[in-house]
């Protein structure tokens, strides 16, 4: 998840993800960074500037990643069907691979700890604007209904954090066929009454 970053920038943002998920950001501070990331406070210092800092970077960090693990799964299908189940079928994937970074999301997409300019910024390069187009084309091609595109996969996604949520807290056993159950769920609620065969 932080590849792209070099030594102490990667102990600085996993040692901030793994803390704020236990602790909260409030009972975060660079102190405890440091301490725990075994990197001097001069050093964060020298790679940014504050906590705030830290935690917007570690937001495009995992927005990013979670963006090309996504796409990815899009990019191999080749009917808008089979391009949708496996796009949902990587966010599911994340949210079971990667916890933390999941629960992070869930918990700061809407924080004012955000800059604005970060979540524009990352929307571009997250998964949600080639769903989008995605449900633009299906919706194109007479597969969905007319509604926003953007609505519509906002909804479905709402859908997935939630079984997602109970699963990574033992409330329900997510196996693959109740992933593809959700995923054809999703599919059929939004397709109109005369909708073609295949995508």
């Amino acid at each position: 998840m932080f590849e792209n970053y070099n030594k102490v920038q990667r102990a600085v943002l996993e040692t901030t993800l793994n803390m704020i998920i236990r602790k909260e950001l409030q009972a975060t501070s660079m102190a405890l960074i440091a301490k725990e990331s075994r990197v001097s406070t001069g050093n964060i210092y020298h790679y940014f500037q504050s906590k705030e800092d830290i935690v917007n970077e570690l937001y495009k960090a995992v927005v990013t990643f979670n963006g090309e693990y996504v796409r990815a799964g899009l990019a191999q299908g080749e009917t808008i069907r089979e391009k949708f189940e496996l796009g949902w079928r990587r966010v599911v994937d994340l949210g079971e691979r990667y916890p933390e970074g999941f629960q992070f999301i869930e918990q700061y997409s809407f924080s004012p700890y955000i800059y604005d300019d970060v979540k524009k910024a990352v929307y571009v390069g997250g998964w949600c604007a080639p769903m989008n187009q995605l449900y633009e084309e299906a919706i194109r091609q007479k597969l969905f209904i007319a509604l926003d595109p953007g609505m519509m996969v906002q909804m479905h996604y709402g859908s997935f954090v939630y079984i997602l949520k109970a699963h990574l807290q033992g409330v329900i056993e997510l196996t693959p066929a109740h992933v593809n159950e959700v995923i054809q769920a999703c599919w059929k609620g939004v397709q109109p009454v005369d909708a073609p065969a295949a995508g």
